[in-house]
Formats: structure tokens, C-alpha cells, sequence
């Protein structure tokens, strides 16, 4: 169904002619995010160059009904950002401004569309950095990052998005603007702040973010070791956490990974079953002291040959690898699917192998590259969708795992959302009558089901319904019939 030509000139004279787009080409630019495997063309896409223009839209959507989804650099892994049938996206690349930069008080405003990487780039001379750091930093906006609370290599000591979110501004989906958080590092009363960040766009759009930034330590050491499989690369895992050391950041890759991120980067990896990258940064006394414990821990576990970056140039070729190992899967496979499922550390070894058995049972190589510090699993589903039933067989496998993170006591998702790919999930994961708490929250948020509707939950519920009951969101059956 076409929109009808007065609001397309409304949101023309909101955004301006350049702020408006509605031709059947390059609306095709924002049918998915990173997850490519569903796509929904959109009425229109709009792109807002301040707080003020976003509000104007949303009320326009309000008023008609117009369902709306916003969206950042569109480097999402979980469909967050694909467009709804019959609904607009907003776009917020336009509003890339960095607004403040307060080194006295450890802070900077940012506007969402701002690149991630752009805010270390502004604070680093001054000796500071922000610390979430994912793997698509470099293009990746931080409204989107707040969306869905990424994290990155560096969250195991850091943290995660919303330890770095201070407050923000917030077009609510009626278009009213409020303020959650602010300036301060714990404001009073209710965590409205803790509500939105993580919310996956289904609450409201940010328009500012308020964001914290840290000292960058005296001393930073990486060190690369390599081991059999990735059962004895888990077993030092384990081992580093339970000697009581905190490490920036342990990540690792198995052979597959391995292979496609040498292809793609040149980082000189040794060929091994599983590679840990481990980082200590700090006073640099204690860095030395602590690095000799890891080695030594890794030592123990197996390890064959194991080197510390001696330069910033070598450290960062070390990261350049492990940051492109997503991306670079593309060389050895024509398609993949990018779980992220979270288990507890001490479950890696047997996870790990359970995933292989599994993989090696549907005739399907499953390639893996994460955040073994905290749990955070990123196995990469290989397959061909030329061959009939590949795809099917892929999907089975991708699920299979995130039922293993649930029975080991972990979560469906780590950092990468629900959005539409992990709806389904959801069930396994929470009872019903956590679900409908969950939706009266957002309901709270958003009566009338605008924002970014028909994801997160597996049965979105219509808001004053009494629990229990179950009526379809006419988004839903839409999108159903569509599939079948």
C-alpha cells in the first residue's frame, strides 16, 4: 500500500527535500541491517538532522498510525533495524555531531549518528578513550550501540554500553522528548536510564546521548597463545578468571576463524585449533606481573607457542585480525549465519565441544571467533544456500546452540539483540508471564505499538489486553501471511 501524498509532503517540509526518500531503488538500501536473510522495503526513509525534525516525524506517525523503525549505521546482526510493512525508517545518520567534550568531568554528548571510534579519536590526545569497543566500531553509530547494548573485546573489564551511559535524550513514540539519566553518575529514583539502553528501539529514538570516558592505562600488554583445540583454550580461560585476574580482554578463534582472518588481514597467526588473545592493562608493574601468570596458566593448559605484541604496531595488527575475523568468514564461505548466545565460563570446554559434535553431525562447518572472558559465543554457521537444504539445515544448527546456552544456564543473546532473527527464542528462554511483563513495560513506553513493532517478542501482545490474553498485533499477521 502506497503512502498517501500528503504525508509524504508533510515529512518533506519537516526534513526537506535531501531528508525525504521514496524511490523504489534506493529504498532497496534500507531493506535489512547486517542480517540479510529477511528484507521489507519501506513506504519511506527519512533522515532527521536534529531532535527537533525527529520529533515532528514521529508525531506525524502518531497521529496516523504510520509504524516507524529507527536506525544507525545499520550494522545490526539480529534484524533490529529491518523496516516494518507499511512503516517508515528513521534514519539518524544525519545527526553525527560530537556536542561536548568535558575532560574534567570524564564526559562527552554525542548525537546518535555519531561513529563509535569517532569518540575515542576526539578524546585520545588528552589521554582518554571509550571503552565499548565492537567489532564494527568503525562504522557502527553509537545510537545504535545503545539500542542494543553492544559490548565488544573490551567489555570484560570495562564493560558493557550502558556502564558508558550516562543519560540521554529521548523522542518518545508519541513525539514528546524527555530526558533519562543525566550529567551525574547515578541520578535518583527510578532506572529509566537502565529501561531504554538495551531496549532495541521498541521504547522510543535517542536523539543525544550523555557518554563516560575513561583514563587510558599506563600500561597495555597483549599476549597471542596458541593451543591444540579450543577445549584447552577454554581450560585457561577458566583458569586466568579463577587466579583472580581481570584482564581488559581474553578473546579467542578456532582454526576455521583463523584461516579466513589470515586470508583477509595478514595478522600472522600460528595454525592451531584455538588461538586466546589476552590483554592486561594497568599500572605497568602489575601488567608484567600478571602477564607472567597468564603465560605461565597457558603453559599448563597446552599451549604450543605463545608471543606478546612488543609494539603498539604489532598489538594492533594482533587486533586487526580478530576485529575483521566476522567479515572475513565471506572468503570460506558463500553464506554464514552469526550466532551470539552467552554461557558461563566454566561451561566453555564442554560447550565448545558440543558445538563441534554437532556441526560434524549436520554435515556443517561452524566457524567460532568471541568473547571467552565473559562467556559471550560467536559461532559462525557455515553454509551454501545453492545447495538445497543447507539453509534449513543452518538454522536448525544456529537454534540448536542457543538452546545449548539456555540449558547451560546462559542467555540467547550476549550483545547483538533479539530483534526479528531471536524472537523465537524468547520463549524457550522466559515464561509467559515474564514475556507479559516485559510487554507492559514497553507498553508503558508505547501504547499504541509504533516503535519498532513486531520484534523482540515472539507474540507481541496489544497493550490493554488483560494478561493472558493473546491477540495478534495486525503488524504480526501481516508479516505472517507475507512469509507463507
Amino acid at each position: 500500500m502506497l503512502m498517501d501524498a500528503p504525508i509524504l509532503q508533510e515529512f518533506r517540509v519537516i526534513t526537506g527535500d535531501s531528508g525525504l526518500i521514496t524511490s523504489p531503488e534506493e529504498l532497496k538500501t534500507y531493506e535489512c541491517d547486517g542480517l540479510t536473510n529477511f528484507r521489507v522495503v519501506p513506504q519511506a526513509v527519512l533522515l532527521p538532522r536534529s531532535t527537533e525534525q525527529v520529533q515532528g516525524i514521529v508525531r506525524v506517525c502518531h497521529r496516523e498510525r504510520i509504524p516507524f523503525v529507527a536506525r544507525g549505521s545499520g550494522t545490526g546482526l539480529s534484524g533490529g533495524a529491518l523496516p516494518v510493512k507499511d512503516g517508515v525508517v528513521i534514519s539518524l545518520a544525519r545527526m553525527n555531531r560530537i556536542l561536548e567534550v568535558d575532560l574534567p568531568n570524564a564526559r562527552v554528548v554525542v548525537e546518535p549518528g555519531v561513529i563509535n571510534l569517532e569518540v575515542t579519536g576526539r578524546v585520545a590526545p588528552h589521554g582518554f578513550f571509550y571503552a565499548p569497543d565492537p567489532s564494527s566500531q568503525c562504522v557502527c553509530s553509537i545510537g545504535g550501540n545503545v539500542a542494543e547494548n553492544a559490548g565488544g573485546a573490551h567489555c570484560l573489564k570495562y564493560g558493557f554500553t550502558t556502564t558508558h551511559v550516562l543519560g540521554l535524550e529521548v523522542v518518545l513514540p508519541d513525539g514528546s522528548l524527555v530526558h533519562l539519566g543525566g550529567k551525574t553518575l547515578d541520578t535518583p529514583g527510578y532506572d529509566l536510564l537502565g529501561v531504554f539502553v538495551g531496549s532495541e528501539g521498541t521504547l522510543g529514538i535517542t536523539t543525544k546521548v550523555i557518554l563516560r570516558i575513561v583514563k587510558r592505562p599506563e600500561c597495555i600488554q597483549t599476549l597471542l597463545a596458541a593451543f591444540r583445540s579450543t577445549s584447552d583454550a577454554g581450560a585457561a580461560v577458566s583458569g586466568i578468571i579463577a587466579a583472580g585476574m581481570l584482564p581488559a580482554a581474553i578473546e579467542m578463534m578456532d582454526n576455521l576463524a583463523i584461516q579466513a582472518a589470515e586470508a583477509a588481514v595478514h595478522a600472522n597467526y600460528p595454525h592451531c585449533g584455538g588461538l586466546l588473545l589476552v590483554e592486561l592493562d594497568g599500572p605497568a608493574a602489575e601488567v608484567e606481573a600478571l602477564m607472567c601468570q597468564v603465560d605461565e596458566i597457558c603453559r599448563q593448559c597446552g599451549a604450543g607457542e605463545i608471543r606478546v605484541a612488543q609494539t603498539e604496531a604489532e598489538r594492533a595488527v594482533v587486533w586487526k585480525g580478530r576485529k575483521a575475523a566476522f567479515a572475513a568468514v565471506g572468503r570460506i564461505s558463500p553464506n554464514y549465519i552469526v550466532q551470539d548466545g552467552v554461557i558461563p565460563r566454566t561451561a566453555l570446554p564442554g560447550i565448545m565441544s558440543e558445538i563441534e559434535r554437532l556441526g560434524a553431525e549436520a554435515g556443517i562447518r561452524v566457524a567460532n571467533v568471541f568473547h571467552a572472558g565473559d562467556g559471550n559465543l560467536h559461532p559462525l554457521v557455515l553454509y551454501d544456500r545453492r545447495i538445497e537444504g543447507q539453509e534449513h539445515a543452518a538454522e536448525v544448527l544456529a537454534n540448536r546452540i542457543l538452546e545449548l546456552c539456555i540449558e547451560a544456564g546462559g542467555s540467547i543473546t550476549g550483545e547483538h539483540g533479539v530483534g526479528e532473527e531471536k524472537k523465537m527464542m524468547m520463549s524457550k528462554m522466559y515464561a509467559e508471564p515474564d514475556l507479559e511483563t516485559m510487554q507492559r513495560v514497553r507498553c508503558a513506553f508505547d501504547p499504541e505499538h509504533l516503535s519498532n513493532p513486531t520484534k523482540v517478542f515472539p507474540r507481541p501482545r496489544l497493550c490493554g489486553e488483560t494478561p493472558g490474553e493473546y491477540r495478534p498485533h495486525p503488524l504480526e499477521i501481516a508479516g505472517i501471511a507475507e512469509r507463507f
